[in-house]
């Protein structure tokens, strides 16, 4: 049986609302969401609505840029009027991190963005000293988590409530079966291992609960069999735990209905205890993602879509088709 109770001790009621209702609706009806692009806004949501008529129920916000500082002219996170907006219009709230981490010891992330990467291979940053005091990715790794802690707690002062996907994607391709020079991680929080990448999620689990972050909703991204059960296995060394997680999520691209409906089914019974939802979807370079029509039909019912944004999106077709299916709710049906 799924769960009915939030992994947070202490659940803002906005939180326990919201579960609820992605709870009500599981198996029933499809969650529209939609990632805004990259910054702090949400204006491919805006798109959408221009194209359809509708709005998506959820909008994810990413804080891919916290680091940039703050006198910066171009992104402002503590501005909570993008997301403000969004939730006083009835949209339900997504938030996730790519967690970004300087390039060397050194080096001083510039205005512009500049001099940080999620990308082992591409920095000196590594998960297994971020738990060790005196490191200096300890000290990157506890002050980033301050800058996003002040954004949810301003969030939860206003009464929101937000799914929360951090971390995601952590095994990449170390699954592998035939272990190779390229069969590692492609983000530096699952770089080191799978022993690691469990602490590190249970870290940032325990610092948000001790600084009285309440307002969210725990998802983790599983790699599943990386879409290939005879050449990956599974990646359930990586799950943080029941204890520590609401919702599991799954990211495809230029996936058929048929293939939906295998993953889906393969991490309900992996996750027996949580719901399952489609992470992250959209287009693989040329090849279309399935209509949701489709994928709803084959029997991959996850709780919410999301696709990304840039030349991963769906086409406007794509999206008519979403938005007009009756098992599709949209912003203005949703209730809680």
């Amino acid at each position: 049986d799924i769960t009915t109770t939030l992994v947070t001790a202490k659940p803002t009621d906005q939180a326990k609302a919201l579960y609820g209702y992605l709870y009500g609706q599981y198996g029933k009806k499809v969650i529209s969401s939609i990632m805004a692009d990259v910054n702090w806004n949400h204006r491919e949501a805006d798109k959408v609505f221009s194209a359809t008529g509708k709005y998506p129920a959820m909008n994810c916000y990413d804080f891919i840029h916290i680091y940039v500082p703050s006198d910066n002219n171009w992104i402002n996170y503590n501005d909570l009027k993008p997301v403000t907006e969004w939730a006083e219009a009835g949209g339900i709230v997504s938030l996730m991190w790519h967690f970004n981490v300087p390039v060397t010891k050194d080096t001083q992330p510039g205005l512009d963005g500049s001099g940080v990467t999620c990308s082992p291979d591409k920095t000196t940053f590594r998960a297994k000293n971020a738990l060790t005091s005196g490191t200096w990715e300890n000290k990157w790794f506890y002050g980033q988590m301050d800058k996003v802690v002040e954004v949810l707690l301003a969030l939860q002062g206003k009464g929101i409530a937000a799914v929360w996907r951090p971390f995601h994607e952590a095994a990449g391709n170390a699954t592998y079966k035939q272990q190779a020079s390229w069969t590692t991680s492609w983000f530096w929080w699952g770089y080191d291992g799978a022993e690691v990448y469990r602490k590190i999620w249970k870290a940032m689990f325990d610092y948000f609960a001790s600084k009285g972050v309440n307002n969210l909703i725990w998802v983790w991204t599983t790699q599943n069999y990386n879409g290939d059960p005879s050449k990956y296995n599974q990646d359930t060394a990586w799950y943080p735990g029941d204890q520590y997680v609401d919702i599991v999520a799954r990211d495809l691209y230029g996936t058929d209905a048929a293939a939906n409906q295998r993953e889906f089914s393969e991490i309900q019974k992996t996750y027996p205890k949580k719901m399952v939802a489609l992470g992250e979807c959209g287009k693989d370079g040329d090849k279309a993602f399935a209509s949701i029509s489709a994928v709803w039909s084959a029997g991959a019912k996850w709780s919410w879509f999301m696709p990304w944004y840039g030349s991963n999106m769906p086409d406007t077709a794509w999206w008519k088709s979403a938005m007009s299916n009756p098992n599709v709710i949209s912003r203005s049906d949703v209730k809680y």
